[in-house]
């Protein structure tokens, strides 16, 4: 009976230790499940931090510049490789275009002229502003004039000019007079009446055939006391044979000439203008012998490798300007849910590369620059003017952008760092100054304007007074004003004197003191260049990882495989120290 006893005695014991057991396994499961182990938390700890360690390297690396970067991942420096290719080829281009384009532009100046003392009566170089007729008889002598060397160029032209001809016959030269249509003028009585609609009266002259206004139309009468205008037109044809000698195939110019006789004004003085369009045109058949000329397939050929090569630059600028707004994304993310603040515009800007978007407008300038070179050679278009603006200014651009190669060199970056730290005051203190030229330039156009021949228009208003800011062409502007009216003379003294110091000693001056100013803060940031200045600067300078230390070899986006490494390098750390 004891022995039983005691059996169920030790049964009840171990029945309740086992239900203690179990409670208490029970607690330590729900304490397990409220509050993590250490060794968990450590573990996230370790992952975020190396996370944001791969982004600062990240970030590191893109702000590198090629050599760092060759030195961080071994790879080629191909995009500086591709610009100073791109620099080369462009500038070829460039200069081949100017020189081609300089001839059609020498060859229309020069036909220009040659019809102005063909066709204008008495006419010397230089005379076209004061070029004008002042009696009746003067205006039918001169349009005969005009007649009569038209319809004997064969014999009196030193150039290879040719009539248009369409079909088998020759195109007429055309006399329209514009007027108005009824009107009844009496100055001395101070009385008139008129009807403002404008009719016009075009004649169509065979000047081969009939050589005078006369004998061609003996009713044509001009209404010198309604007449606005006397435009007569004719259509010239000529060759540019001075491109054969730099084996390039000559080109067929259509000269549009209008000879306009201006009335205007009615005031006494009709003034006489030639004008001449030009159309280029491919010659519809030619021979050449003696000199080979240049195929046209290698020029375009070549302006196809320019495109090409510009594409390609266009492709790893923008894919560089992408990888730069990811990267914002994520400092962002950073900044925000790690620091609890947003980023700065300061520091925004610094991922979106300047560079690279000026050298992106820079490729689609070219692009488009090069497509109309190839239209202009194939003679599809002849819009050279459209052409020049866009190979200009891309090219312009592209030698602009090797600043930024020069900005990797100690000494020479001062002088971009100064124009990107003063452009934003330099804006302001335009917009300020500006408001100020603009109210003398509307000032003295209208009340300077009928005494000064320079203050007539708000162009010529707006170009004098720069002239005066820059000191060119002071003496002039103050002798040349009429002294007509005393009261406009004595404002005039006022103007110009206020302008002048106003411009010349404070506003040019506080310009200049804005970017000094600058320039001397720059030079005490390099000096203090150890010290971080910005958020952004202070987050890069906690990674101490030189680009040759190998570490920015693994592939960017391979963040994970550059965890474990992290995590086994801290845990050998580790043992070395616990040993």
């Amino acid at each position: 009976m004891e022995a039983t006893q005691v059996s169920d005695c030790e049964l009840l014991s171990i029945i309740q230790q086992s239900s203690d057991m179990e409670e208490s396994s029970d607690l330590y499961d729900v304490y397990e499940a409220i509050s993590p182990a250490p060794w968990a938390e450590d573990h996230q700890h370790m992952e975020d931090l190396d996370n944001v360690e791969c982004l600062r390297r990240k970030i590191k690396y893109y702000f590198m510049n090629p050599c760092e970067k060759y030195h961080a991942r071994g790879r080629k420096p191909w995009k500086l490789f591709l610009q100073i290719i791109k620099i080369a080829i462009i500038t070829i281009q460039l200069v081949s275009f100017g020189l081609s384009n300089q001839m059609v532009v020498t060859f229309k100046e020069e036909n220009l002229m040659a019809f102005k003392h063909l066709f204008l009566k008495g006419y010397v170089d230089g005379g076209m502003d004061t070029y004008a007729v002042y009696r009746q008889a003067d205006v039918y002598d001169h349009i005969d004039y005009i007649i009569r060397e038209y319809g004997h160029l064969h014999n009196i032209t030193v150039g290879n000019h040719a009539y248009e001809k369409n079909g088998t016959f020759y195109t007429p030269l055309s006399v329209c007079q514009e007027f108005y249509r009824n009107g009844t003028i009496f100055p001395g009585s101070e009385t008139f009446e008129i009807d403002a609609q404008v009719d016009t009266d075009c004649r169509e002259i065979y000047p081969m055939y009939q050589p005078t206004l006369r004998d061609s139309l003996s009713d044509f009468e001009i209404h010198f006391k309604r007449m606005l205008s006397v435009k007569i037109t004719f259509v010239l044809k000529a060759i540019n044979l001075q491109t054969v000698r730099h084996r390039e195939l000559p080109d067929c110019y259509d000269f549009n000439v209008t000879i306009t006789f201006n009335n205007k004004a009615h005031s006494g003085r009709i003034k006489i203008d030639l004008e001449n369009d030009v159309d280029i045109n491919e010659c519809r058949d030619w021979k050449v012998t003696g000199a080979s000329a240049r195929n046209i397939n290698l020029t375009v050929l070549f302006d196809c490798l320019i495109i090409i090569t510009c594409l390609t630059s266009f492709s790893l600028c923008t894919r560089s300007v992408i990888k730069g707004i990811r990267l914002l994304f994520e400092y962002k993310h950073y900044c925000k849910n790690r620091l609890s603040k947003d980023v700065p515009w300061s520091d925004k800007s610094e991922f979106v590369n300047g560079w690279y978007i000026l050298i992106i407008v820079s490729d689609t300038l070219t692009i488009i620059g090069s497509i109309l070179k190839i239209e202009i050679q194939t003679k599809v278009l002849t819009s050279y003017d459209v052409c020049s603006i866009f190979l200009g200014t891309g090219t312009m651009f592209v030698w602009i952008g090797v600043i930024r190669y020069m900005g990797y060199f100690r000494k020479y970056n001062i002088l971009i760092l100064t124009l990107r730290a003063a452009f934003p005051n330099v804006i302001r203190f335009i917009c300020c100054a500006g408001i100020i030229y603009l109210s003398y330039c509307f000032c003295g156009w209208i009340v300077l304007g009928p005494y000064h021949e320079k203050f007539r228009t708000l162009n010529t208003v707006s170009e004098c007074l720069f002239s005066l800011i820059n000191g060119d062409d002071m003496f002039p502007t103050f002798k040349n004003m009429k002294q007509k009216s005393s009261l406009v003379w004595t404002f005039s003294r006022v103007y110009l004197y206020t302008f002048v110091s106003l411009f010349i000693y404070m506003i040019l001056s506080l310009f200049i003191t804005i970017i000094t100013d600058t320039y001397d803060t720059i030079k005490q940031q390099q000096q203090q260049s150890g010290t971080p200045t910005s958020e952004l600067q202070k987050f890069l300078s906690e990674c101490k990882d030189l680009p040759n230390s190998g570490v920015y070899r693994l592939d960017e986006n391979s963040c994970f495989f550059d965890h474990c490494i992290n995590r086994f390098r801290k845990h050998q750390e580790r043992l070395t120290s616990e040993a």
